[in-house]
C-alpha cells in the first residue's frame, strides 16, 4: 500500500505541473487577447473618425458640385445672350454702309493667323521685327475700324451691351473653374481619407482574426487547465482514501498487538505473577479490568 502510495503522489505532482503549465499558458494568452482586442478597437476607432472626415468632405464636394452646377446655368445663360448681342451688333454692321478697306472680319483674321505664325514659327530676329509690326498696323486698322463703328451711337451701345454680356460670362465661367477645381480637392481629400480607413480596416480585421485564434488557444489551454485539475482532485481523493486505509489498518494493528500483549499480562495476573502498575494500565486499555 506504501508504495501505490507514493506511486499515486508522485503522479499527482506531475499533473499538477502540467495543470499549472497550461494554467501559465492561458494567461499568457489571455493577456494577448486583449492586446489583440485594444489594438482592433483602436484601429476601429480610427477607421470611423477617417470614415467621418472624409464624410465632411464628401457633403462639401457635394455642394461645391450644386455651385458649379449653378455656375454653369448663368453661364450658359450668358453665353447665350453673348451670342444674341453678337449677332445683333453684327447685323447692324451689315447695314452700315461700308467703308474702305479690308472688312474688320478680315482683318481680325489676318491678325490671328500672324499671331498663330509668331508663336509657332521660328524666324530670325528681322523677321519676327517685321512680323510684329505688320501686326501693329493691322491692330491699328481693327482699333480705327471699331471706333468708327463704335461711333455709331446703336452698334456702339450694343457693343458695350455685348462686352458686359461677355464680362458676366466670363464671371460665372471662373466660377464654374473656381468651384470645379475646390470640388476635385474635395473628392481628392475624401477618396485619400477613404483609401486610408480601408488600409486601417483590413489591418483591424487581421487584428480580429489574430484573436480569435489567440482566444481559442487560450480556450483549449484552459480546458486542459481543468482537465489536469480534476485530475489532480481524483489522485488527491485516491490517496486520501489510502491514508484512511493505512491510518485503520496501522490502527487495528496496534489494538491487535495491545489485546495480544493484554493477554499475556492477564495470564501471568492467573498465574500468580505480580503485575506491575504499566501491566495494570495496559490491562485496562484493553478491557480486562
Amino acid at each position: 500500500m506504501t508504495e501505490l502510495l507514493e506511486e499515486l503522489e508522485q503522479k499527482r505532482s506531475i499533473t499538477n505541473v502540467d495543470a499549472e503549465k497550461h494554467r501559465r499558458l492561458r494567461d499568457e494568452l489571455n493577456t494577448k487577447t486583449k492586446e489583440w482586442v485594444q489594438k482592433r478597437d483602436a484601429l476601429n476607432t480610427q477607421v470611423r473618425e477617417l470614415v467621418d472626415e472624409a464624410a465632411k468632405h464628401r457633403d462639401m464636394r457635394d455642394d461645391l458640385n450644386e455651385k458649379v452646377r449653378g455656375a454653369k446655368d448663368k453661364r450658359d445663360e450668358w453665353n447665350k445672350k453673348v451670342t444674341e448681342l453678337n449677332d445683333a451688333v453684327n447685323k447692324l454692321r451689315a447695314d452700315t454702309p461700308k467703308d474702305k478697306g479690308p472688312p474688320l472680319k478680315k482683318l481680325k483674321k489676318e491678325l490671328n493667323d500672324l499671331e498663330f505664325r509668331h508663336m509657332t514659327s521660328t524666324l530670325t530676329k528681322e523677321k519676327e521685327q517685321e512680323l510684329i509690326e505688320l501686326m501693329k498696323r493691322i491692330m491699328k486698322q481693327i482699333e480705327d475700324k471699331e471706333k468708327e463703328m463704335s461711333e455709331d451711337s446703336e452698334i456702339g451701345s450694343a457693343i458695350s451691351e455685348l462686352r458686359e454680356a461677355r464680362d458676366e460670362a466670363e464671371v460665372f465661367h471662373r466660377q464654374v473653374s473656381e468651384f470645379a477645381e475646390q470640388a476635385q480637392d474635395q473628392h481628392d481629400k475624401m477618396i485619400a481619407l477613404y483609401e486610408q480607413a480601408d488600409k486601417l480596416r483590413k489591418e483591424a480585421d487581421a487584428a480580429q482574426e489574430k484573436f480569435i485564434e489567440t482566444k481559442l488557444l487560450a480556450d483549449e489551454e484552459h480546458r486542459k487547465h481543468i482537465e489536469y485539475i480534476k485530475q489532480v482532485h481524483d489522485f488527491d481523493k485516491m490517496v486520501s482514501g489510502l491514508r484512511q486505509k493505512q491510518k485503520k489498518a496501522k490502527k487495528k494493528k496496534e489494538e491487535t498487538a495491545v489485546k495480544k500483549e493484554a493477554e499475556d499480562i492477564f495470564d501471568k495476573f492467573k498465574a500468580g505473577e505480580k503485575l506491575s502498575t504499566e501491566d495494570l494500565m495496559t490491562l485496562q486499555k484493553s478491557g480486562y479490568l
